[in-house]
């Protein structure tokens, strides 16, 4: 096949690459579109969408699902009702097929410039070259799609169901069913420990309190009752419902199921999420502006050589041929490939910081954050609530340690004591441990909980003081409810009955006639009640969640009711209680900010205790804004309220999202954490989504870029540290790759203006381009993190890849490959040997100095500012390895007979080794001065300033 015979063809063919492209391109964003039953959905389903369920009295919502309180639904009911209105399931987001995952590997430019060169190869009769760059074309597929592929299957070992049984009412009989079998009537047994399998009305409460932080981000657990609300009332205020996802914490309860699957409010935020449009990593954006680049530059560059060639009398099908390998030259084949191999690699490293990928580029993403938005709860804090401080008559005493471990001590003016010598205090914490229904244990080294967190705290406070954990017999209980705001145990003591209550300090104050100062019981007058606010309000004002605590020995006459118990109290103290920070989080703080990354806490919880808990990790803040503060302001002040430093408290999905866009809006590559499928939305539309791996729900995991194992925030910043480590290194390896790209493009080209026979083959180029330089490349991609590299503000969101710096470095270095191979070259070819021997001899030895050039130019990659004995010589073993191995595998090139053929080389002696190194050695010695001379002028800069620093203190 000649030229003029595919000629024709060419245009047809790149017009059927372009029709592949696009059609490859919808394959893989098309979604399916929404499914529609075919039955018609009756009343029921009408009725449960219109329907707001909290403002409903008991009877009347069960009247209208048609169900039975006492026997719920029947087994035949159930199944009609589950075939009409389909299972109690949420759909996250399709998963993709395996299949998916490999094709979505070559959605990518650079991939389908290669696949394009390998068509035009494959036209000519280039089948050797066309196989050698669709075999690079489909190893790169496969490792990206093996790593992906991997995490998704780790990402699913993770995962848990919500809620995989439940109990429920069915035929008058308590049952056990797969939570995915509920149905709306269906009357569902709540109990402490469980997950709610669906929404859920109310019924009957008894001391229920749930856990809502996967839902709303409130960290307290919520009080719930079976009483209709009047009015309208936020997600967060309707007591008479139990939402999906959630935890019941305390207390037992029965419920009707309202809505399932979808039209649950976890399923309405997961709808939200998949709507969301998942952004493009800050490295894909350069990679593929730079993709763009090479593509324009490797045809301008072909054609010019082609038309420049012919003009100086060259044949055209060699002309044309030339420009196919200065195509293949400019392109660097090798970096798909070696972008995927370090990316991977980086991921093994993300797993020792506790940080799980879901993508390969979100390392690089999170690396080049501008501003992390996080969670309080559990991320910055322990998401263990601990008694910090008790307030007494007789004065204030604290407690250390925290968490749920009753390691502690109590103190006074930062002296420690004996509890024992404290009767107020040792009489508080009885009362906190008898009027309690949680519960503490030991599990493998580990202190869990069961029950109410706050109930919690205050057993481990009483453990401190080495209290017994016994109860004395109960007699009666009033429980806990938001309108209450008390609970109260009454118990069988030595003295008689004692009613123990603990509660609202403001409740418990209006009920009480008497207080305990020291050991002595005294009436509550004006100046004791005033001592009482002042106190509750001081701890609420830093940020403490306030209980107060009390008790009553009652007469034996006594009527055991609420009005006549709960009177006539004596105040024992308060206690101050929070979710402490955890310990490295304030030096990981610290660290993100020397490294340029705003911190932006944003919470579900209460405005106060956000901003406590800010301060005391360190975060930079002037007030807290609530979620519905910031519905009422404009873009423009929040903008500035942002820049100001604010944190975010009470806020919904809707508002996390708004945050999120307005970062992003303003320029900034934006990290965000969560854990509830609250945060999703948020967390897919940042540049990189953190989900928590321990307590995070499906839908966030799901939503997310990457899953954090320890859900511990000081791993962000060192993965933060693993993702700049791994863009410095992507960086080094690009303008190396391109340098060596330059060389070899000066060589053929200047070589053709010269007039001179074809330098480089073809397939030289791609044995350089594939093997040599793709292993040297990969092993610089595992160098260290260089010093200081959490001490530089983030790159800028439209900083290229190349910059001044490294363009220079890129032509001058090139400059040098190309023409060291050049002078070789024609040195050879002038040197009086047969014309077809000195050309092969010729074309062999230029090959392999150009290898020989990259080879140790890439030694110059490995810091671009820092001189050789300062990063280390041997500090990347694997980068001496591969350079071994490169050098090795080019001297099989030239030696061994089948590798001869394929490369058309002939052997080599050692002079010409000799000569090869000695045109190679000033391309490392030149620079390494150069860097010596840098990182002389920098030392002394720094030692300059150190001193002026000094004489200005």
């Amino acid at each position: 096949m000649d030229l003029h015979s595919i000629g024709p063809l060419i245009p047809y063919l790149l017009l059927l690459l372009a029709l592949a492209y696009l059609i490859f391109h919808l394959f893989l964003t098309a979604r399916e579109s929404p499914k529609t039953s075919i039955q018609t959905i009756d009343r029921l389903k009408t009725d449960r969408l219109k329907t707001e369920w909290y403002s409903r009295e008991a009877d009347e919502v069960i009247a209208q699902l048609r169900s039975n309180p006492n026997t719920g639904l029947s087994e035949e009911e159930a199944r009609r009702r589950l075939a009409e209105l389909g299972p109690n399931r949420i759909e996250t987001a399709k998963k993709e097929q395996w299949y998916q995952i490999f094709l979505r590997q070559f959605a990518d430019l650079l991939i389908w410039i290669l696949m394009a060169a390998a068509a035009v190869s494959f036209a000519i009769g280039e089948i050797g070259d066309a196989l050698t760059i669709l075999a690079i074309v489909v190893l790169n597929g496969i490792l990206g799609f093996v790593q992906e592929y991997k995490a998704e299957k780790a990402i699913e070992a993770l995962q848990k169901m919500l809620s995989p049984v439940c109990r429920v009412l069915r035929d008058g009989k308590e049952k056990q069913i797969d939570a995915s079998l509920l149905i709306p009537g269906d009357i569902v047994l709540l109990e402490i420990g469980d997950r709610v399998p669906a929404d859920l009305r109310l019924i009957e409460a008894v001391n229920l309190k749930i856990d809502e932080s996967a839902l709303t981000g409130e960290s307290a657990s919520v009080a719930k009752t079976d009483k209709a609300l009047l009015g309208t009332a936020p997600l967060a205020e309707r007591f008479d419902m139990a939402w999906m996802g959630t935890s019941v914490t305390n207390g037992y309860a029965r419920g009707i199921v309202v809505a399932t699957g979808m039209e649950t409010e976890f399923g309405r935020i997961a709808k939200l999420t998949s709507e969301v449009e998942r952004s493009q990593t800050p490295l894909q954006k350069r990679l593929a502006v730079l993709g763009k680049k090479l593509g324009i530059l490797s045809v301008a560059i072909s054609v010019l050589v082609a038309v420049v060639g012919y003009l100086f009398g060259k044949d055209l099908l060699e002309m044309f041929l030339t420009g196919v390998s200065l195509a293949v030259a400019v392109v660097p084949e090798g970096l798909p490939a070696v972008v995927t191999i370090t990316l991977a690699l980086g991921v093994k490293a993300m797993v020792r910081q506790h940080a799980l990928l879901r993508r390969l580029q979100a390392a690089e993403s999170l690396g080049s954050a501008n501003v992390i938005c996080t969670d309080k709860t559990g991320t910055l804090t322990q998401n263990q609530m601990t008694v910090e401080k008790v307030w007494l008559f007789g004065g204030t005493v604290e407690a250390t340690g925290s968490g749920y471990d009753p390691k502690g001590h109590f103190a006074e003016d930062g002296h420690k004591i004996d509890p024992k010598s404290r009767p107020d205090l040792l009489e508080l914490l009885h009362a906190g441990l008898v009027c309690n229904h949680a519960a503490l244990s030991r599990e493998q080294k580990e202190w869990r909980i069961t029950g109410e967190p706050t109930e919690a705290s205050l057993i481990v406070a009483a453990y401190k003081a080495h209290l017994s954990s016994g109860h004395p017999e109960t007699v009666s209980e009033f429980s806990f409810n938001s309108e209450r705001k008390r609970m109260t145990i009454i118990v069988e003591e030595e003295s008689g009955k004692v009613a123990y209550t603990k509660g609202a300090p403001e409740v418990l104050l209006d009920r009480a006639a008497w207080y305990l100062e020291g050991g002595e019981r005294k009436p509550l007058d004006g100046a004791a009640r005033t001592r009482f606010i002042e106190a509750y309000t001081n701890l609420a004002k830093k940020g403490l969640r306030t209980l107060a605590l009390a008790k009553r020995t009652l007469p034996d006459e006594v009527k055991l009711d609420t009005d006549e118990v709960e009177n006539n109290l004596t105040l024992l103290g308060i206690v101050g209680i929070i979710d402490p920070p955890r310990p490295e989080v304030p030096e990981a703080i610290r660290t993100a900010q020397r490294a340029g990354i705003k911190v932006v806490m944003i919470t579900g919880d209460a405005p106060l205790t956000a901003l406590a808990i800010a301060r005391e990790v360190g975060l930079d803040v002037s007030r807290a804004i609530t979620g519905s503060q910031l519905n009422e302001m404009e873009e423009y002040q929040v903008k500035e309220a942002l820049r100001d430093g604010v944190i975010f408290a009470r806020t919904t999905p809707e508002n996390k999202l708004r945050i999120i866009k307005l970062l992003q809006s303003e320029g900034l590559i934006t990290a965000m954490t969560g854990d509830g499928v609250n945060d999703a939305p948020a967390l897919k539309r940042a540049d990189i989504g953190i989900a928590m791996g321990l307590r995070g729900t499906d839908v966030a995991k799901g939503a997310a870029d990457m899953i954090l194992m320890d859900d511990n925030f000081a791993s962000i910043i060192n993965a933060v540290r693993e993702g700049r480590r791994q863009y410095d290194n992507i960086k080094k390896f690009v303008t190396y790759l391109l340098s060596s790209n330059t060389g070899e493009v000066i060589a053929i080209f200047v070589n053709i203006l010269l007039g001179g026979p074809l330098i480089l083959l073809p397939v030289q180029i791609l044995w350089m381009n594939l093997v040599t330089d793709g292993l040297t490349a990969v092993a610089l991609g595992l160098e260290k993190a260089e010093k200081g590299i959490m001490e530089r503000p983030p790159r800028a969101m439209n900083e290229s890849i190349l910059q001044i710096r490294g363009i220079a470095m890129i032509l001058l270095l090139g400059g040098y490959i190309g023409g060291g191979t050049l002078w070789i070259f024609h040195h050879y070819l002038a040197s009086g040997m047969a014309e077809t021997q000195a050309l092969m001899l010729a074309q062999t030895v230029a090959f392999t100095a150009i290898i020989i050039l990259e080879k140790m130019n890439v030694f110059n990659y490995r810091s671009l500012h820092a001189p050789m004995p300062v990063i280390g010589f041997f500090s990347n073993p694997w980068l001496i390895g591969a350079w071994l191995m490169t050098i090795g595998a080019q001297a099989a090139a030239v030696y061994v007979p089948f590798l001869q053929d394929a490369l058309h080389t002939v052997p080599l002696r050692l002079e010409d080794w000799i000569l090869i190194f000695e045109v190679a050695l000033p391309i490392f010695v030149v620079v390494e001065l150069f860097k010596w001379f840098d990182w002389w002028v920098l030392k002394r800069e720094e030692r300059q300033n150190k001193r002026a620093e000094e004489r200005s203190q």
